[in-house]
C-alpha cells in the first residue's frame, strides 16, 4: 500500500471534509500498489487522515473515501452504496433519480442514476474505473435492474489518464426507456442522450413551474428533450414553445409530447442566442420564459466569458417579457458562483432597464445533495424572476 505523507499543514482543509488531495500538497510517498488502489494518507506528523484512490497521473493524486482505519473491501462499497439509495428512497423518490453522486456520497469517481428498470453509470476515477465490475456485481444485488448502461464518455476522464467509453455493462438492453418524471411519462435515451441520459437534477425546478405557468404563454429556451415544456404544458400553460440547436433534441420534445397527448407545444430548431433577437426584433413577448442553458464555463479560465454569454442571454429574455413576466434561469456551471450569478441577474436587470423581483433562488434536486466543506457538488443555481 502506497502511503501519502502531507506536506506541514496541509491535512486542515482535508480534515474538514474536503475529499481531494493535491499532488503539490504532498511531501512524499512511500511504499508501492498498483496506480488506482486505495493509498492510506497521514499528516506530516503521521496523524491518519483516511484512505483514498490515488492516482500518479491525476492533479488531484489521492480521492478520499474513507476517513475511518477500515478494511476497504465488496461490503465496504456494498454498504456506502445502500446507504446513498435508500437516502434517496426515504425522500421518496422512486422511478428516477440520482443513487449515487460521486465525491457527495463518499464514492469519489462514481456517478449512478435510475431510469425506472435500468441503471446509467459513470466511472470518472482510476480507482473506480480499476472496480468496475465489481461496482456492476453491488449494483445487480441491490436493484436487479434490466440493463446496466456504461456512460463514461466525459473528458474528465483524460485527466485520470482513461478513455472516454460507452456501452451496455449488463443484461438485455434497450438504449431508449421510458420513466415518469412529475407524473408525465418521457422516453430517455441512455446512449445519446445528455449526461447519463436526462438531466435529473432539474426535476423539482421543472415541477415548480406549476406556480408560474398556468394560462400563460411559456417559452422554453435550450428545451433538450422538452423537461420544462411537457411540465409547462401539464401544468396548464396556455401555449409552449420549445427552442433548441439539435434537431435531435427537437424531434424527442415531439416524441414526448406526442406520448402525453400535449398539443399545445410547439417546436423550433434554431440558436437560442438568434432567435431571441429575432423576437426583439419582432416586439413578440411571453409571460414566462426559461434559461436553462449548457454551462458557458467549464474551467476557472473561462468564467470571464461564460459571465457575458448569461449577463446577454439574460438581458435579452427580460426585455421579452410581458408585465408581470417570470424569467426562470439557470446555470450548472461550478465555476459560476451563487455571487456571480446573482451578479449577473442584478446587471441583466438594469442592463434591460426593468424593475424585478427575486422570488425564489434554488439549486439541484434533493438527489443531488452536496457535500458540506466542497463547493465542487453544489453547482446548479436556478432562480425566479418576476418582473414588475
Amino acid at each position: 500500500m502506497y502511503v501519502v505523507t502531507l506536506k506541514k499543514n496541509e491535512e486542515k482543509r482535508i480534515v474538514d471534509g474536503h475529499p481531494w488531495v493535491y499532488a503539490n500538497e504532498v511531501a512524499k510517498i512511500d511504499g508501492k500498489d498498483a496506480q488506482g488502489s486505495i493509498a492510506k494518507v497521514v499528516s506530516n506528523d503521521n496523524r491518519f487522515i483516511g484512505y483514498g484512490f490515488i492516482n500518479h497521473l491525476s492533479k488531484i493524486i489521492v480521492r478520499i473515501i474513507s476517513r475511518n482505519d477500515e478494511e476497504i473491501d465488496r461490503d465496504f462499497f456494498y454498504n456506502r452504496i445502500n446507504e446513498a439509495n435508500n437516502r434517496r428512497i426515504s425522500l421518496g423518490y422512486n422511478n428516477n433519480y440520482r443513487v449515487v453522486f460521486g465525491e457527495n456520497d463518499l464514492l469519489p469517481g462514481l456517478i449512478v442514476d435510475k431510469y425506472g428498470d435500468y441503471l446509467s453509470c459513470q466511472f470518472l476515477s482510476l480507482g473506480m474505473d480499476k472496480i468496475k465490475d465489481m461496482i456492476v456485481s453491488i449494483l445487480v444485488e441491490i436493484f436487479n435492474p434490466k440493463g446496466i448502461y456504461e456512460r463514461s464518455d466525459v473528458k474528465v476522464r483524460l485527466k485520470e489518464g482513461l478513455k472516454e467509453v460507452k456501452g451496455p455493462l449488463y443484461g438485455d438492453f434497450t438504449p431508449k426507456v421510458e420513466i415518469v418524471e412529475n407524473g408525465i411519462k418521457m422516453i430517455v435515451d441512455l446512449e445519446n442522450g445528455q449526461k447519463t441520459g436526462y438531466f435529473l437534477d432539474q426535476k423539482e425546478n421543472r415541477d415548480n413551474l406549476k406556480y408560474y405557468v398556468k394560462d400563460k404563454d411559456v417559452l422554453d429556451c435550450f428545451s433538450n428533450v422538452g423537461g420544462f415544456s411537457l411540465n409547462a404544458s401539464k401544468n396548464g400553460a396556455k401555449s409552449v414553445t420549445a427552442v433548441d440547436i439539435s434537431e435531435k433534441a427537437i424531434e424527442d420534445v415531439k416524441e414526448n409530447a406526442r406520448l402525453n397527448g400535449f398539443t399545445n407545444i410547439n417546436t423550433i430548431c434554431d440558436d437560442v442566442f438568434k432567435f431571441l433577437r429575432d423576437l426583439k426584433k419582432d416586439k413578440k413577448k411571453y409571460d414566462v420564459i426559461i434559461l436553462d442553458p449548457p454551462a458557458f464555463t467549464k474551467s476557472i479560465d473561462t468564467v470571464k466569458e461564460g459571465y457575458k454569454g448569461y449577463l446577454d442571454i439574460n438581458t435579452i429574455a427580460l426585455k421579452l417579457l410581458n408585465k408581470e413576466g417570470i424569467l426562470v434561469t439557470c446555470s450548472c456551471s461550478e465555476h459560476l458562483t451563487l455571487n456571480l450569478f446573482l451578479k449577473m441577474i442584478n446587471e441583466a436587470c438594469k442592463y434591460s432597464k426593468v424593475n424585478a423581483q427575486l422570488v425564489e433562488l434554488r439549486m439541484q434536486g434533493k438527489d443531488h445533495a452536496s457535500l458540506i466543506n466542497s463547493d465542487e457538488g453544489l453547482y446548479l443555481k436556478s432562480a425566479v424572476i418576476r418582473v414588475i
